[in-house]
């Protein structure tokens, strides 16, 4: 698993065996998780996180979408 970013106490990572999904990161903070597709920017699926943090973790990979975008295509392509 490869951290890509820390902003806010969440942890934005993907797993290296994850080749053959659409780009998306993991987001972990405080035990809860949510998997965010990233093109476009859309919750795949979340656990322990209440809908108004769910639309700040949005915000945040909104905001990041490019670094992270280049981080998965540098890792995977």
């Amino acid at each position: 698993m490869s951290t890509i970013l820390k902003i806010n106490g969440c942890r934005f990572f993907f797993f290296s065996n994850e080749k053959g999904e659409p780009p998306h990161v993991h987001i972990e903070k405080s035990g809860k998780s949510a998997k965010v597709w990233l093109t476009p920017v859309m919750l795949q699926k979340s656990r322990g996180f209440k809908p108004h943090e769910i639309n700040e973790l949005l915000k945040l990979t909104q905001n990041h979408k490019e670094d992270l975008l280049e981080a998965w295509n540098a890792y995977f392509n």
